[in-house]
């Protein structure tokens, strides 16, 4: 059986390699590499694009759109930071998740929801929360915990982030991302309790 995990896990080198290679010539304006990187990794990202919006005509263009921005951005590819199908594939999502939330805006202004533009002054589910004993005391509990741990949490938390999406934006390994906020979460909870 490890013969089989050897192997691929050598087969997932070998292609992350070559896809390395190809961002790296994308981000040269090499337009056969693009084509080829588009080959290798388009059926992936679909598949993930599809699931989110459920309508293929909806999928394709984004599908497109998330691959003119891998274009736009292949100069930012960074190896150390994640893979890179991991890497196309959280664009392909944001990109995705982007596409529904206008998609989403138009069905709701066109069935007559008037969109206000002036701020809901109502609290927030999570002003409520801080406002509230339990509030005060998760506050007390994420004051403990480190500078690093409190923002990942937060972000991951208060502001929905996936874990890929933290490593990038916060420039971080994933494995640190996950590594911080599975340890934060477990001082919060002991905290949490022995209140």
């Amino acid at each position: 059986m490890s013969t089989g995990n050897q192997y691929n896990t050598e087969e997932k080198s070998v292609r992350n390699q070559e896809l390395e290679t190809l961002l790296s010539a994308c981000a040269l304006n090499d337009q056969k590499a693009f084509t080829h990187l588009y080959q290798m990794t388009s059926a992936n990202l679909y598949g993930l694009i599809l699931r989110l919006l459920s309508r293929e005509a909806w999928a394709k263009e984004c599908l497109q759109e998330a691959f003119i921005k891998i274009w736009n951005n292949a100069a930012h590819y960074r190896p150390y930071r994640a893979a890179p199908l991991t890497w196309m594939m959280a664009i392909a999502r944001n990109q995705a998740l982007d596409h529904l939330r206008k998609h989403r805006r138009e069905l709701m202004e066109a069935d007559g929801y008037v969109f206000s533009d002036t701020a809901d002054n109502d609290p927030l589910p999570l002003e409520n929360l801080i406002q509230s004993d339990e509030g005060e005391q998760l506050k007390r509990c994420l004051d403990l915990l480190k500078d690093k741990q409190r923002h990942m949490i937060a972000l991951a938390y208060f502001k929905g982030l996936s874990h890929n999406e933290l490593a990038i934006q916060t420039n971080t390994p994933l494995g640190t991302v996950k590594t911080r906020i599975r340890h934060g979460l477990v001082q919060l909870r002991l905290c949490m309790e022995s209140c």
